[in-house]
């Protein structure tokens, strides 16, 4: 009798337990969405950290003969209409040190769409875990191109993924390799239970520029350009505008899957850990033609969610704030933060385009 009331009691307790992570994990989200939102993104016109950027347009194509179990969404040869936005991120400064991202909506509208996507530079993160991520955030104190200083001293995986992550002498937009890194689910029209991972690559294979072969172990924190640099801040930005015209870009985007299992070693969700692609190769999803740069009005009105995708092709559940799906739970309760950086533009108007030459190793507007 005794061994059963301490079960019910165990079970209890574990049931609170996990009702009061989840709960924390709401209450982070929404309270840093909404601190974002009110300090950041309306007062000063800002997204969180992808401010600098250039959108543009195109077309995206299912490939004709899939290796990917078959999926509803991505039939073959099926074509959607493409809205991508390329960034340098956290600084307004395209020659600094900087991580590079690429954004993909499935729509021609500013944000409603079936499907978004949004990948950086390098197989690893910078954080792992909603509180990673407030470590991160907390631990920032940038000064004119620094930053991040104690964070990658006390987190020596951030560092490894700093390095592998950061592009500086980039000659293009268009050459990258981009990765989402946190799974999603994928339940294809088998009913498996599957998760995803997806990159973007260029579709002729070009190679990858911007990276350095001898990363600094004590200087990574240290972004700002480099003495005598010549190349304006929009420099990379200028580069897309004149290639779209006159070449257009184009994008391999593949897809990578692990098989769903009960016994799942929880590493398999962790951003920091790349799957093996002995045992998880990369399938092509799709190729995507973009054929004309959209200006400085539509690129900044342009706004990306995890929330835009089908259920079967969706977030994972995350239990608490160290859970490694809480992540991509926290981008999904960031919405209060979009909606006041596009109120903030009716009421102080459009944050001006990025000045070429002003403000180096700058991360705010001067105005």
């Amino acid at each position: 009798m005794l061994a059963k009331e301490h079960t019910v009691f165990r079970l209890i307790r574990n049931w609170l337990s996990e009702r009061v992570d989840k709960l924390v994990l709401w209450c982070t989200s929404v309270s840093f969405s909404f601190m974002i939102g009110v300090f950041l993104s309306f007062f000063a016109r800002s997204r969180m950290s992808h401010n600098n950027g250039i959108g543009a347009t195109g077309r995206l194509q299912v490939v004709d003969d899939p290796t990917f179990p078959a999926h509803s969404f991505f039939p073959p040869g099926k074509q959607f209409p493409a809205r991508i936005r390329h960034a340098s991120v956290t600084f307004l400064d395209d020659a600094m040190n900087c991580l590079r991202s690429l954004s993909i909506k499935l729509s021609e509208h500013h944000f409603d769409s079936p499907f978004d996507l949004e990948m950086n530079t390098g197989e690893r993160s910078l954080f792992w875990s909603a509180a990673s991520f407030i470590q991160f955030a907390k631990m920032r104190k940038e000064k004119y191109g620094v930053q991040y200083v104690e964070y990658v001293r006390k987190y020596p995986t951030a560092l490894r993924a700093s390095q592998l992550m950061l592009r500086r002498h980039v000659t293009s937009f268009q050459n990258l390799r981009y990765y989402n890194k946190t799974p999603f689910l994928f339940v294809g029209n088998d009913g498996i239970r599957r998760y995803a991972k997806y990159r973007a690559l260029p579709f002729d294979g070009a190679p990858e520029s911007g990276i350095d072969p001898n990363p600094s172990d004590w200087d990574v924190a240290n972004q700002r350009i480099l003495p005598h640099e010549t190349r304006g801040r929009n420099y990379l930005k200028d580069e897309y505008a004149r290639r779209i015209p006159r070449e257009g870009a184009k994008y391999k985007l593949q897809i990578q899957l692990h098989t769903a299992s009960c016994d799942d070693d929880p590493e398999v969700f962790n951003n920091m850990v790349p799957w093996d692609e002995r045992t998880h190769p990369w399938h092509d999803l799709a190729v995507m033609d973009i054929d004309q740069v959209l200006d400085w009005k539509e690129s900044t009105l342009t706004s990306f969610s995890l929330n835009n995708m089908p259920k079967s092709l969706g977030i994972l559940p995350a239990k608490s704030i160290y859970d490694y799906n809480s992540l991509n739970y926290m981008r999904s309760h960031s919405e209060f933060a979009r909606r006041m950086r596009l109120l903030s533009y009716k009421v102080f108007g459009m944050v001006p385009p990025v000045p070429d030459n002003d403000r180096r190793n700058e991360s705010e507007w001067g105005v």
